[in-house]
């Protein structure tokens, strides 16, 4: 490997601003990937639309291969980075104010808003009146609906996880023997490669999933206590190589210079994944030939870790200087991914009355959720105690002037 691609530009900061800008972007690609889904060629979603086109569901795909696997890989280095400034009880402290915490105060009003549109919904479908259902079967472990937080209640079992696979090597690697060894271990598997040494458990688990279904890459662990073994796979491999990418700052580097690689790859990984699966009208049912589905597996986890390397080299690579946009964005996302669902929902259903096409709702849509989540962030959360406790920080509306005339001891 060329002492370029190890030593690529990227600024070294105590703030990784690229990090925050890929954090913040996963998060709000939820609301157009969630938006999308109403206009796929075959209903997927509880809100169908008239105008549907293999563009919205292969909108879908792309989004989908990527970002939450980029998203956990991220959460997994910040982990260790916090651990590292505040100590294990204030990493918990921390952990249990702003991920638990959200978790519990919103699920409940976040469920009931979700189950109002889909009433809503219904009743519209069902020409005014409320169709007669049978009642919701009782809540269960299996099938809890945790909703678009899951990712909440995922990263809650990781860092309990990290805590306890951390702890005896804590206590008995006191002279960090150990922890080099690791270190140099990272260092080794950390190059073009990269992709397909962490596809190939997260391969064997879609291929030992007989429920797999291909075009949804890793299922999302919205429903039950308990997420399924693929995403345990994937989001957990990808949480534990960004926990020990922290100990090796310098890779991040050497990922940045590793940019058009992984980006080739991705491209051509991500378009055999997209054949394979049958293109961009979904086929919403397990492969039944073993032959094709071992293919399937292969293609498809390599697919999900080089967009994911892609994605994280081109933001080290191009977007790791300080911008205020992207730190104001990223603040925002987490309040947006929060309260963007029922947004959503709403959005397609209005829309699906509206004679138009199809990405046209799409960008409504997308553009009216985020503007009333944004004015929502900005009037509500940024500057009061909730920007303190979703964000770790308050803004004051107004900064204090700064003195002119400097005292003797400054």
């Amino acid at each position: 490997m060329s002492s370029a691609v190890q030593t690529a530009p990227l600024q070294t900061s105590d703030r990784l601003h690229g990090l925050d800008a890929l954090r913040g972007g996963a998060l709000l690609l939820g609301v157009v990937l969630h938006a999308a889904m109403s206009f796929f060629p075959t209903q997927i979603w509880i809100v169908g639309d008239t105008q549907t086109s293999a563009g919205a569901s292969g909108l879908f795909f792309a989004i989908h291969l990527f970002r939450m696997t980029a998203f956990f890989l991220i959460a997994g280095l910040f982990a260790h980075m916090m651990m590292g400034r505040r100590g294990v009880v204030g990493f918990i402290k921390d952990r249990a104010i702003r991920i638990a915490g959200p978790l519990v105060a919103f699920w409940p009003f976040l469920l009931a808003a979700f189950v109002a549109v889909l009433i809503w919904s219904a009743v519209i479908a069902n020409g005014g009146t409320l169709p007669t259902n049978s009642p919701p079967p009782p809540l269960t472990v299996s099938n809890f609906p945790l909703t678009h937080l899951w990712f909440l209640w995922v990263l809650l079992i990781f860092y309990v996880a990290m805590l306890i696979l951390r702890a005896p090597f804590a206590l008995l690697d006191r002279q960090g023997g150990w922890g080099a060894g690791v270190d140099r271990l990272v260092g080794a598997a950390i190059g073009p490669w990269t992709p397909a040494l962490m596809a190939a458990p997260l391969a064997l688990a879609f291929w030992a999933t007989p429920t797999w279904i291909p075009f949804f890459g890793i299922p999302t662990p919205d429903t039950g206590l308990v997420p399924n073994t693929v995403a345990l796979t994937g989001f957990g491999a990808a949480f534990g190589l960004g926990f020990l990418l922290d100990r090796r700052r310098d890779l991040l580097g050497r990922i940045a210079g590793l940019w058009a690689v992984f980006s080739v790859m991705a491209v051509v990984a991500g378009v055999g994944a997209l054949m394979l699966v049958g293109g961009a009208t979904p086929v919403l049912a397990p492969v039944a030939d073993l032959g094709l589905k071992t293919a399937t597996a292969a293609v498809m986890a390599l697919a999900v870790y080089s967009t994911t390397f892609a994605v994280l080299a081109l933001t080290l690579r191009f977007a790791s200087g300080h911008s205020a946009g992207h730190r104001y964005l990223a603040d925002a996302s987490y309040w947006i991914y929060i309260v963007h669902l029922p947004l959503v929902m709403v959005g397609q259903v209005l829309a699906a009355r509206i004679d138009a096409p199809w990405w046209i709702k799409l960008a409504g849509i997308v553009a009216a959720t985020v503007a009333i989540a944004l004015v929502s962030y900005e009037l509500l959360i940024r500057h009061s105690f909730m920007g303190r406790w979703l964000n770790g920080r308050r803004i004051p509306w107004r900064r204090a002037p700064v003195a002119s005339v400097l005292t003797p001891a400054e």
